[in-house]
């Protein structure tokens, strides 16, 4: 075994590898970038280093030679590449072993040979393994590919072979569709992967999205059972399940062979993932299942198979790469209960599931989930990475009653200082579909408008919001008033934008009356009693707060804002005149020239942040005043990009 391994991540996989290091009697080394100097994984670590010249990941996490050099001068043996970065670079994967240094994954020739899905796909017919109808060949010409997608038959998905994410994939449903469709496509892949290449695959109706978790050891490969990944927004994971619902004991032997196929096709050697489309249509069938990739490495949603099997895929990890023979046999593995997994991020859902940054002024979990985070309170969501906050997983006897803990646990989870998915999850959690095991990659889309319905805010929680901005909650009788002001008070507090005023009367230490000028028939009394605030029939909710951002942990945290009431006459619209930055990144394209006239929700810019794209739309019509940014500019949330004026009429 190891004596000590270096780490070539960030987040919360960085940490989670360290968490079986440690346990394994393994000392870890990390790697930061200037953006990460005060990261969770930075002080977990035994040893840290610095890395590179920016924030940036070409800057840091992607300068391989510079980790390996750090690798050999800590003495590490080996390094673990997580997920993401370098973790599927064979030419990583090369240096690593050339510098003498083992590498915790599969060896170069694996990752090669699956990296392309086109290749792979070859591969994998080859190796008995079922593979979507399509066209895989190298064949890039335009009309070319539109005879292949005309002679497949509509609807068709157009995928980046090196792609991953969702980055570079198109679904075309018309002839009529598919050239323009092709060309976003390439540009997308260009910029994501510099690789234009794409595949051309049927769509299926019903989709399903299972994948297999495989583990080898550069000969021989076990399955550890299947991850239903069906869940997904724009082609993001963001619920996953294990084992999969409906699944039969038929088809889980025929995906599980599949899955150990694939691998040793390929000599595999550690943890790694086939995903398979599944036409969930009419149940599941072994004739109804096809190859779509495999991750050649430990993936995103890895611990609800840990919970079903209770196998720690990272000791695996580290024994298998250390020389180790696989440490169990199929005959050894087995499934026992349900577990699922949401992907908590700091993003802005009504606006579009827009990513968003922000400092962590308070960050709480249940002790009933398993919590793989990568942040704490205090610590920054960097514009550079994923806005990942963490990942929250629970395990129980039945599917059913998982899921009623996956419920639970995401109701008392508190995040603090940032906009989050939260509530997006809860809905998901409590959708009946769902929860009768109806799922498929379409139904987040389907029930969209349902699913992003913004919480209820209730008298109460605006009169807990006023509580916390007045000082009213662990204050002293006199704090209420005194002998000579009015015992009445009033705050201005907004939510969502909508200003409103809260006004109280003290009615002694133990009794408030709030009462709200906008809505007159609301009012709410708050009562001491045993020591804590009932608001109406509630108790007090817990509440941080940070500069004038007030967060209620009710409806899976409602932010509040202090609002000066000078200053709400301008906060009370936006200017439609200028297209803004939503968050710090990159100008990767303008379209917009002086002088042009544009029309409502045409395309002006694009911005890069957060490894995706985002296009700024005009949010009116009219005719380009200014250009204020060019491609390639770094820019700030909120710095103007273009300017308009009225168009003459």
């Amino acid at each position: 075994m190891f004596d000590k391994i270096l780490i070539a991540n960030r987040g919360e996989i960085a940490c989670r590898v360290m968490e079986t290091a440690r346990a394994m009697g393994v000392k870890t080394v990390a790697v930061y970038s200037d953006a990460d100097r005060g990261a969770k994984h930075v002080a977990m670590a035994d040893e840290a280093c610095h890395i590179g010249t920016g924030p940036a990941p070409a800057d840091s996490y992607l300068l391989g030679d510079e980790i390996i050099a750090i690798a050999q001068a800590t003495g590490a043996q080996a390094i673990h590449p997580g997920y993401g970065f370098l973790s599927e670079n064979p030419d990583f994967v090369d240096a690593v072993e050339a510098a003498g240094l083992s590498f915790i994954g599969p060896s170069a020739d694996a990752i090669r040979k699956m990296g392309l899905k086109d290749a792979a796909k070859v591969l994998m017919e080859e190796a008995g393994v079922p593979v979507v109808p399509g066209y895989h060949g190298t064949n890039q010409d335009a009309g070319f590919l539109q005879e292949q997608a005309d002679q497949i038959g509509y609807p068709v998905l157009i995928k980046a072979v090196a792609g991953g994410g969702g980055k570079g994939m198109r679904l075309v449903e018309a002839a009529g569709d598919f050239a323009e469709a092709l060309k976003s496509a390439q540009g997308e892949a260009t910029t994501a992967f510099g690789n234009p290449d794409v595949l051309i695959e049927k769509y299926i109706q019903q989709p399903r999205h299972i994948e297999v978790q495989v583990f080898g050891d550069g000969t021989h490969a076990v399955h550890l059972f299947e991850r239903d990944c069906s869940l997904q927004r724009r082609h993001q994971k963001v619920i996953e399940e294990a084992p999969a619902p409906g699944m039969t004991p038929e088809m889980r032997e025929a995906m599980g062979q599949a899955g150990v196929r694939a691998a040793e096709a390929i000599g595999y050697k550690g943890a790694g993932t086939v995903e398979f489309i599944v036409d969930g249509s009419d149940g599941l069938r072994t004739d109804g299942f096809w190859f779509m990739e495999m991750n050649t490495r430990l993936q995103v949603e890895h611990p609800v198979t840990e919970l079903i099997t209770g196998v720690d895929l990272v000791e695996w990890q580290l024994r298998v790469a250390s020389g180790e023979s696989l440490p169990a046999q199929q005959d050894d593995l087995s499934i026992t209960g349900h577990a699922f997994e949401a992907r908590l991020y700091a993003e802005d859902v009504p606006k579009g599931f827009l990513p968003a940054t922000g400092t962590l002024t308070h960050l709480s979990f249940p002790e009933s989930c398993r919590a793989d985070s990568g942040v704490r309170a205090g610590d920054t969501i960097s514009p550079w990475y994923d806005p990942m906050i963490s990942k929250v997983i629970v395990h129980g006897p039945t599917r059913a009653i998982a899921l009623s803990r996956l419920s639970q646990a995401l109701a008392e989870t508190e995040v603090g200082g940032t906009v989050t998915n939260l509530a997006f999850l809860g809905a998901l959690a409590a959708h009946e579909g769902f929860a009768a095991g109806e799922v498929d990659t379409g139904l987040i889309a389907r029930d969209l408008e349902q699913l992003v319905k913004a919480p209820e805010v209730k008298p109460e929680h605006k009169a807990a919001a006023a509580m916390q901005a007045l000082g009213l909650i662990d204050g002293s009788w006199e704090a209420g008033f005194t002998l000579w002001s009015d015992m009445r008070r009033s705050v201005h507090l907004s939510y969502q934008g909508e200003p409103f005023e809260a006004m109280v009367e003290v009615d002694g230490p133990d009794r408030q009356l709030w009462e709200f000028p906008e809505d007159p028939d609301a009012q709410v009394c708050a009562n001491r009693i045993g020591g804590g605030w009932v608001l109406g029939g509630d108790r007090l909710p817990a509440m941080s707060q940070s500069g004038n951002t007030i967060t209620v942990f009710d409806g899976y945290g409602l932010q509040f804002e202090v609002v000066d009431p000078l200053e709400r006459a301008s906060a009370a619209g936006g200017d439609q005149n200028v297209i803004e930055a939503p968050m710090p990144g990159l100008v990767k394209a303008v379209f917009a020239e002086a002088g042009q006239s544009v029309k409502e929700g045409e395309r002006l810019a694009i911005l890069e942040a957060m490894k995706m794209e985002h296009s700024l739309l005009a949010a009116r019509d009219g005719v380009v005043a200014e250009v204020l940014a060019a491609a390639g500019d770094q820019v700030e949330a909120g710095a103007a990009l273009v300017r308009l004026e009225e168009a003459d009429s």
